[in-house]
């Protein structure tokens, strides 16, 4: 029987066969980790979990990396609030996401890499981009990537750049040659601590968030690979950056297959921490069990918006024990069918 996924590039879905026969290589956008998981960080989670085992139920092996983003503005901006060092920060929450996940039933992915074991590997890739013009440094210290410069950028999100120009809202950022310009690494600033900055040929300072994930993909799975995966919300600008990046730098394509989970929403709004309207995961666990959770997040469709409510969790609970009161009825019937008196094969 032959495997079918939808794919985010094709807009279509098509027949999936790993570029090594046998062997799925698949990246999945991770968790920026400065505080709690919430309910749409497993949702993301359960989905790429369910991914991996259907894969490997179908005969074949995965290598799943699913990374960690460990440096990002609110993770600093967290750690400077709370006085601790940003180490002590992520590592709080990473041991608080495996926590939680594991309730949930979630398998840890085959390689979980920390963003900032790869700096080195991301500088190299920032230094490929400016030898090939596709790049430029600033006079703030930063260096931007030069979008118009790379053939083909919006294929993922499928708008061209005059439609992408035709939405921004704000002006030319300073030291940007166009908006849609983004940062691969920023310059140090006075008031950032010490541990948000790496010593590099292009200055002190940090990387920006997309050449991360183009980093530790490539350096984990190789330039190109079967599947990328995350939320909906990653599908512009954070993959088509990796896409021009990645590809930029390597020539070659990044992933055969993009795939997308839907949002989970509350009131007809995406559920996100910047919105204040998450839920997470702790916080729904002292209220129903973690077998409901898990039921609730895997009986709709991965790329289908999901509707979180007490009302829902509820319905998802009185689901699953009818599941298994007509399992259990099944058993019951198997068992008395069975001739006791014969002894065992």
């Amino acid at each position: 029987m032959s495997l079918r996924i939808y794919n985010t590039l094709s807009r279509a879905t098509e027949e999936f066969s790993p570029i090594e026969p046998g062997h799925v290589r698949m990246y999945v956008c991770g968790m920026t980790i400065y505080d709690l998981c919430h309910i749409g960080h497993a949702r993301m989670m359960m989905a790429f979990d369910v991914v991996q085992r259907w894969l490997k139920v179908s005969g074949l092996r995965v290598t799943y990396v699913r990374n960690i983003t460990d440096i990002d503005d609110k993770i600093i901006a967290r750690a400077v609030q709370r006085g601790i060092t940003i180490r002590a920060l992520t590592d709080e929450m990473t041991l608080a996401m495996h926590q939680d996940i594991a309730l949930l039933g979630i398998q840890p992915p085959t390689i979980e890499p920390r963003a900032t074991e790869y700096v080195a590997q991301m500088l190299n890739l920032i230094g490929t981009l400016e030898h090939k013009g596709l790049a430029y440094r600033t006079p703030q210290g930063d260096v931007n990537y030069a979008v118009r410069k790379f053939p083909g950028y919006g294929q993922l999100s499928g708008k061209s750049l005059d439609e992408l120009h035709a939405g921004e809202r704000v002006a030319v950022l300073d030291g940007k040659d166009d908006p849609l310009d983004f940062v691969l690494w920023k310059a140090a600033k006075p008031t950032e601590p010490a541990d948000a900055i790496w010593p590099s040929d292009f200055g002190p300072g940090r990387p920006g968030w997309h050449i991360e994930c183009s980093a530790m993909s490539c350096q984990t799975l190789g330039e190109s690979f079967d599947i990328h995966g995350g939320g909906a919300d990653l599908q512009f600008p954070h993959h088509e950056n990796e896409i021009a990046q990645s590809e930029g730098a390597s020539g070659k394509p990044l992933a055969r297959f993009w795939v997308h989970n839907g949002f989970v929403r509350v009131d007809n709004e995406k559920m996100s921490k910047s919105l204040g309207n998450f839920f997470t995961i702790r916080d729904v666990l002292q209220k129903f069990d973690a077998e409901t959770l898990r039921f609730f997040l895997v009986r709709t469709h991965y790329r289908s918006p999901l509707n979180y409510s007490d009302a829902h969790l509820d319905d998802a609970r009185t689901a699953l024990k009818r599941l298994y009161t007509a399992l259990g009825s099944v058993e019951a019937v198997r068992l008395a069918t069975i001739d006791w008196t014969q002894p065992f094969a």
